[in-house]
């Protein structure tokens, strides 16, 4: 169990706060995550998995100009992520996460690189990491934990 993500229980049940998550790459994994501590269903009700750029506009409402301009990987479209996903999920925070978990990648954006978008209610962030070229899983749950940290920080 993360140990992340426990925190991020304990600490949304103490102040009465709901989080949500849209993830791209993670595949699940941060949903994952906070659901495998118990009494996570008092802070999350549910998540996103959007792979597809459809699925992005559909579930979420990412526009399909922001991803045409800007691809799936980048900061515009991970804030709108997030975004959707907190309005959607009704929730106080949402974090999304969109990246290159690879193998490959290519020179604009190398595996490795993930997108980050974190909503609250006083508005929407974003930011990208590059991971390094660390393999398909270590890329992934880099990500989720980087998500993770991201939720606890709002908590804070």
């Amino acid at each position: 169990m993360s140990p992340l993500a426990r925190q991020i229980v304990e600490q949304a049940c103490a102040r009465g706060v709901t989080v949500t998550c849209a993830e791209s790459c993670t595949g699940g994994q941060v949903a994952a995550a906070i659901t495998d501590v118990a009494g996570s269903s008092a802070v999350f009700a549910y998540g996103f998995v959007t792979y597809s750029n459809g699925a992005k506009v559909d579930l979420l409402g990412v526009h399909p100009e922001t991803l045409e301009a800007h691809g799936a990987v980048s900061e515009e479209v991970v804030r709108e992520m997030a975004q959707g996903a907190r309005v959607r999920a009704g929730a106080d925070i949402a974090v999304a996460i969109s990246g290159i978990a690879g193998p490959g990648g290519s020179e604009f954006k190398p595996e490795g690189r993930v997108c980050y978008g974190l909503a609250t209610a006083t508005g929407v962030t974003a930011q990208t990491i590059d991971h390094g070229a660390l393999g398909r899983a270590e890329v992934r749950l880099a990500a989720r934990d980087h998500a993770l940290s991201l939720i606890l920080g709002a908590l804070g």
